[in-house]
């Protein structure tokens, strides 16, 4: 009798988007052999982590202990298994071996299994996968010829499982480095709705009133003054793509900007078509905080802190002088002060040994 396959194929690539991974195909897979058991088991990159899959019924307690005790850390049949290869239970079994009669004897037996068709596969990246269907007669030939058909689509689920994997690594560093260092992006569409934005600007909502998540969706500055500046900026964009980006301060303390571009056009993973990039940094706490973390970081007195702080944010020494009351010479000899103890050997340096600092991180 001939099967159509193409649901089973279908649920293998599907797979690597399951929770658990792959536990449709297995279900499937264990209904279209009649096994008693079904399981994908795979080693990830490092090696250090296994990860095991099934569908059916496990292995007893009392079986688990008895390899736990005795075959933990044997070297068991399918380590010969040579890639690619479906193999029958009595071709995996050397009969002069010990440990594979052990294996036989007083764990596959006692389970009740007494045919096994299993496969191993290497995804190139460097992940060792066995799919195996343990059972009784029914696991025959023809499971053979199914576990082979699937081969080199489970290379390809497994490589699928590694990319993203490997993405959802890269992008949870990325979220926590920007998440650190206050910066999101968020996208507009032509009515200001936000589309997408990243988990630091859900954030930044929480923890400040400069810009909120309004009505609808809508990205909603606490000032209508920025409100209608953003809006007109968005209303640019949406008549000419090829508009210059544009910067906008959101707010000075806590220091908070924002870059606007166009969105560029064909984006395939939103319903709205955006039509702004909104890249948003800003600082967390305000400038009383930065000053105290200075005071704690290179040992300033506050009003060291003050000047240091307002240096870092562009402020000349004349600017700086007339923000916090003080006189030219004054400001001039806490600069000194502050050089030498931050090492600094001159107003430039002072902005990127700040900014460079773990207060970034703070």
């Amino acid at each position: 009798m001939r099967f159509d396959n193409s649901e089973l194929v279908a649920q293998l690539h599907a797979g690597v988007f399951e929770l658990p991974w792959w536990s449709t195909f297995l279900d499937q897979l264990r209904a279209r052999t009649k096994a008693r058991y079904v399981g994908l088991v795979f080693r990830m990159l490092d090696h250090a982590q296994q990860v095991e899959l099934s569908s059916g019924e496990k292995l007893p307690e009392h079986l688990q202990e008895i390899f736990r005790v005795k075959l933990a850390r044997a070297r068991l049949p399918h380590h010969e298994m040579r890639e690619g290869r479906v193999y029958a239970l009595e071709e995996l079994i050397d009969v002069d071996n010990p440990t594979h009669q052990t294996f036989r004897d007083e764990l596959l037996q006692p389970w009740g299994v007494t045919n096994i068709r299993s496969v191993y596969v290497a995804e190139p990246g460097g992940v060792d996968a066995w799919l195996t269907c343990s059972g009784g007669r029914h696991i025959g030939p023809a499971v053979s010829a199914l576990l082979a058909m699937l081969v080199p689509h489970l290379r390809i689920a497994l490589r699928t499982l590694v990319t993203l994997e490997r993405e959802r690594f890269r992008a949870a560093v990325t979220t926590d480095a920007f998440h650190r260092i206050s910066f999101g992006w968020l996208t507009l569409d032509a009515g200001c709705r936000i589309v997408e934005m990243t988990a630091p600007m859900e954030a930044m909502f929480q923890r400040s009133r400069v810009l909120q998540r309004g009505r609808y969706g809508r990205l909603t500055p606490s000032s209508p003054a920025i409100d209608r500046e953003i809006t007109a900026v968005i209303r640019e964009f949406a008549e000419d793509p090829e508009t210059r980006p544009r910067a906008i301060n959101l707010s000075r303390d806590p220091q908070i900007d924002m870059l606007l571009r166009p969105a560029s056009p064909g984006s395939i993973v939103s319903r709205n078509a955006p039509v702004a990039i909104a890249y948003i940094s800003g600082d967390r706490v305000s400038a009383a905080d930065r000053c105290e973390q200075l005071v704690d970081l290179f040992g300033l007195l506050p009003s060291e802190a003050r000047l240091a702080w307002a240096i870092a944010q562009g402020r000349s020494l004349a600017e700086a002088a007339d923000d916090l009351g003080l006189t030219i010479e004054t400001v001039r000899n806490y600069s000194k002060k502050i050089y030498a103890k931050t090492g600094a050997r001159g107003q430039a340096e002072l902005v990127r040994i700040i900014l460079t600092s773990v207060l970034a991180f703070a």
